[in-house]
């Protein structure tokens, strides 16, 4: 919005053209994003409290995990609607509005977020950690994964093509195919944020890292020089989706500020659907989508901690780990819940450094 009000200012005073530049809608846009958690958690924490929208805690069959976070039952949750609310907020003030990729990232972030809400809503309703369904939940993200998909097929300048990270010219027109290869992505980046949301401020943390290597990319994949020189894939437009990454980074870091251990809000599935959702879309546009991988490594461990737990068990009655995902097997290992979110973080660090790396040695 400021960038359609006060650029054309312009030319009254020259200060006003600075609204032309990412570089410093992005900054803006990740301080007003930190700027609303911070101010209004305290607000949405005592709101949620007051309806007893608490935290369920799991006891059938993970009796040494209750006792681990018997605490955390009845800590507000829907934490998400915050995040949700900043990064609208920060996003309709800094992005261009007219950008289809801007509003596509937001719709997505909403419509995953109210899957989400509902899901939440669910369990709360149940006292249960049954939600919606997982196949309720599947429909939402295919709806979601066939507009992307179509939305992307059909604009020339994105296409199907797929590239790899670390190599150079290495590109796969995938088709129709595409779109499976999108409702892949999205199901597996918004789940694995929902499964590495376990304990106070991981997911939040991880997901800082990665909407900040998102959003340099993003800058550079939007820039015709700088894409051109690192020999990188090139879409105008998208280094508007650096400010939304600037946003969803401000508004993780508020929301740890509350998040952080030991938590005085869970982000819920309103949170980790929407903000995994989101970053698959980013990916997607900009065609880094199995860099996913790797700056996501972190969601991507946890994810197949899962699966490998369930086919070990099935295929040998006996579990490859004490418990999954992984952070819970280090808790049940003896771990403090701080030391493991911490070197958690340290570990998407440097994947997010690595990451940065594939756009040079190529």
């Amino acid at each position: 919005m400021f960038y359609h009000i006060l650029y054309p200012l312009k030319e009254f005073w020259f200060g006003f053209n600075v609204f032309r530049y990412i570089t410093f809608r992005a900054s803006m846009a990740a301080v007003t994003a930190f700027v609303i958690c911070v101010m209004f958690g305290p607000v949405i924490i005592k709101w949620l409290r007051k309806f007893n929208v608490g935290q369920y805690v799991r006891k059938e069959h993970v009796k040494g995990l209750y006792d681990l976070h018997r605490h955390k039952e009845g800590t507000p949750t829907m934490g998400g609607l915050l995040i949700i609310t900043a990064v609208l907020t920060a996003s309709l003030l800094w992005c261009r509005m007219d950008n289809d990729f801007i509003l596509l990232a937001l719709a997505g972030m909403v419509w995953l977020g109210v899957m989400g809400f509902i899901d939440d809503s669910i369990k709360l309703r149940n006292k249960s950690p049954r939600g919606a369904g997982a196949a309720a939940k599947l429909t939402g993200q295919v709806v979601l994964a066939l507009i992307v998909g179509l939305f992307v097929i059909n604009n020339k300048a994105i296409g199907s093509d797929l590239y790899l990270p670390f190599a150079k010219n290495a590109v796969a027109n995938l088709g129709a195919f595409y779109i499976l290869f999108i409702l892949l992505v999205i199901v597996g980046t918004s789940n694995a944020v929902n499964l590495t949301d376990g304990l106070d401020g991981l997911a939040i943390g991880c997901v800082v890292f990665i909407a900040l290597t998102y959003g340099v990319i993003s800058y550079i994949t939007g820039h015709a020089d700088i894409s051109r020189y690192l020999q990188v894939f090139y879409l105008p437009g998208s280094g508007e989706l650096a400010v939304f990454c600037a946003a969803l980074a401000g508004a993780g870091l508020g929301f740890l500020w509350f998040n952080s251990y030991p938590a005085t809000i869970f982000m819920g599935d309103t949170g980790s659907l929407s903000l995994g959702g989101s970053i698959a879309i980013v990916s997607i546009l900009i065609k880094k989508e199995i860099l996913l991988l790797v700056v996501g490594g972190v969601l991507v461990a946890e994810s197949m901690s899962v699966i490998l737990q369930v086919l070990c068990f099935r295929l040998t009655k006996k579990r490859l780990f004490s418990m999954a995902p992984i952070h819970h097997h280090f808790q049940m290992k003896g771990w403090a819940e701080s030391k493991i979110i911490v070197r958690f973080w340290i570990i998407a660090a440097i994947l997010a450094l690595l990451s940065m790396a594939t756009l040079k040695v190529r």
